[in-house]
């Protein structure tokens, strides 16, 4: 028998190495792993103008893209991009994905109420507090 064969020290350091070399695996293969995430804040809300802001962070990301749009995102994975709504409910779906092709998905939906204006060239409705004579 070798004479290293039996030290409690080396039973030690092959212990510690082991753990370290399983903590460093972990932290390189952490993407794989967890995949892409997509981070938004207000995911159902009532508006009542036209134009919102989606701002949010991504991160580890290849692509993001908004209803099938890319969007550019920061080095710091912070994004904002601006959306006209329509009246009625509508739905923005973020998409991001990684360099080893998996995928995440996050849901925005938005109700937009406009605000009742009159047009150009029409008058607002007047109330009046007699009611109208026949003739």
């Amino acid at each position: 028998m070798l004479p290293y064969r039996d030290s409690k020290l080396t039973r030690i350091a092959l212990i510690v190495f082991f753990i370290l070399a399983l903590c460093y695996a972990y932290y390189e293969g952490r993407g794989l792993i967890l995949g892409p995430s997509i981070t938004i804040d207000g995911r159902a809300m009532e508006v009542s103008e036209p134009f919102i802001t989606i701002e949010g962070a991504a991160e580890r990301i290849n692509s993001l893209t908004m209803n099938g749009k890319e969007i550019t995102v920061t080095e710091d994975g912070v994004f904002t991009e601006r959306y006209v709504l329509t009246p009625g409910y509508n739905r923005i779906t973020l998409a991001a994905k990684d360099r080893y092709g998996k995928t995440t998905e996050r849901s925005i939906e938005i109700v937009y109420t406009p605000t009742s204006t009159p047009r150009i060239g029409e008058t607002a409705p007047q109330s009046s507090s007699t009611p109208p004579v026949a003739p």
